[in-house]
């Protein structure tokens, strides 16, 4: 959209109230609201945030900070009813002086975006989110109670949240999303809603919108969303399962009709860029000290850096579309991941490996889980990470992802995420409680 486009489309709706949405560098969405009559002012760029108080932005002496809006991003939140309108702009940050904010992490995402235009690539992801539903108490605080026993693709009146998901993908719609698929997951109380891949940018920002329009519409239904990987033990977490292709000049590029698989070059070169770098991109693909419960075997989640076009046991997985829809699934990160700063990473690991030659090790078709450790260090497959300290240490030695974020973020991200571990680390918990208190 134009500036006169905007401004004609705030006029003709009678559109009262503009959110002017950014992203920390933690992935929380953040806004500052305007009324219609300040829309010249926020779409020159002249509406400031205080960067001091947000998590991972600046110092109390260098605060102050712009908001650019991109008007491509302009929509309306329909949730806001028929009364008087509400949009949303979603904002590059700015310093003062008008550069890029070296701590946006939007701004990361269009570095490394536009390192793969000068190759003449489009990264296009598309991501699966799963999420869990629980009802709230009689305080309106969220609770861990389901009321629901539907599996894979079970339906109502088994299925508790198929009303909530219905107005979810009917209000995306409206946003402009493309809502290929929505479905009860495998645990109860699980579900997850599959919108059409796009560019990495659009992805990204529509990733934030669709974790906000989750959580702010099921409330309508006395209910609470949570994108936390692992709410409950026993059961299946939450991912964020990410397909990847890289296009040129509208051709998949992954995809190669006489090489092995059907994969090009640069299909195996961009897998093994992925899978050199995964261990530094694990703190930021799984950024929880929770994230660790759900990569554990017997779950559906991976736990070892391997692909394979056969099994989901492995890391990445090469599902059988071929032609236009050739793709790599990374079953890994989780949806309380910044999907800025994650695909940037992504696609800079996968540019370096095609830059590289890489080639990745053989395919693991056989069922990882039930290898012995022998077997996987015979096989040279080594695990993910297996908690959060250990995952920001693996960052800290990963000078690609150092790069690709920035001694800004990377300096803010990894010492929030210490800090995290620690507060972890010293709670006593209710497992030590239940095992402890009365044995000793």
């Amino acid at each position: 959209m134009t500036r006169e486009q905007v401004v004609r489309a705030i006029k003709e709706r009678n559109i009262r109230f503009i959110r002017l949405q950014f992203t920390d560098i933690f992935g929380q969405l953040k806004n500052i609201a305007v009324t219609a009559s300040q829309i010249d002012r926020a779409l020159d760029s002249r509406v400031t945030i205080d960067g001091s108080s947000i998590e991972g932005f600046l110092r109390l002496e260098e605060s102050d900070m712009m908001l650019h809006p991109d008007l491509s991003t302009f929509a309306l939140l329909p949730w806001h009813g028929e009364g008087d309108l509400v949009a949303r702009l979603i904002c590059d940050v700015h310093t003062p002086d008008g550069h890029p904010f070296a701590g946006d992490p939007r701004h990361i995402l269009k570095q490394v975006i536009k390192e793969a235009d000068a190759l003449g690539y489009t990264f296009n992801v598309g991501p699966e989110c799963e999420f869990f539903l629980f009802h709230l108490d009689q305080n309106g605080h969220p609770t861990t109670h389901t009321n629901d026993e539907a599996g894979y693709f079970d339906l109502g009146p088994i299925d508790r949240g198929e009303i909530a998901r219905r107005d979810i993908c009917l209000a995306l719609e409206d946003m402009g999303f493309e809502i290929e698929a929505s479905h009860h997951e495998s645990a109860p109380g699980q579900h997850e809603i599959d919108f059409k891949y796009d560019g990495a940018l659009r992805t990204a920002d529509n990733i934030m919108t669709f974790k906000l329009a989750v959580k702010t519409l099921v409330r309508q239904h006395g209910l609470h969303a949570t994108f936390m990987p692992k709410p409950i033990y026993g059961i299946n977490g939450s991912g964020m399962h990410t397909n990847m292709s890289l296009f040129k000049n509208g051709d998949n590029l992954f995809y190669d009709p006489a090489g092995e698989k059907e994969l090009s070059r640069e299909a195996y070169s961009f897998i093994a860029g992925l899978l050199k770098h995964i261990g530094g991109m694990t703190a930021v693909l799984n950024p929880l000290v929770n994230s660790y419960k759900r990569l554990v075997p017997g779950y559906e989640a991976p736990c070892y850096k391997a692909w394979s076009a056969r099994n989901r046991s492995v890391l990445i997985r090469i599902p059988s579309t071929r032609g236009k829809g050739t793709r790599l699934e990374l079953r890994s990160p989780d949806p309380s991941a910044n999907p800025y700063l994650a695909l940037a990473l992504l696609l800079k690991a996968g540019l370096e490996g095609i830059r590289q030659g890489a080639v990745p090790p053989q395919e693991v078709a056989e069922n990882i889980y039930a290898m012995s450790a022998a077997q996987r260090q015979a096989r040279g497959i080594e695990a993910l990470p297996a908690n959060l300290m250990e995952a920001v240490s693996l960052m800290r030695q990963d000078s690609l992802v150092a790069q690709t974020l920035g001694s800004h973020i990377m300096n803010h991200y990894t010492r929030g995420k210490e800090k995290e571990w620690e507060d972890y680390r010293v709670r006593v918990s209710q497992w030590e409680l239940d095992k402890y208190l009365v044995l000793y």
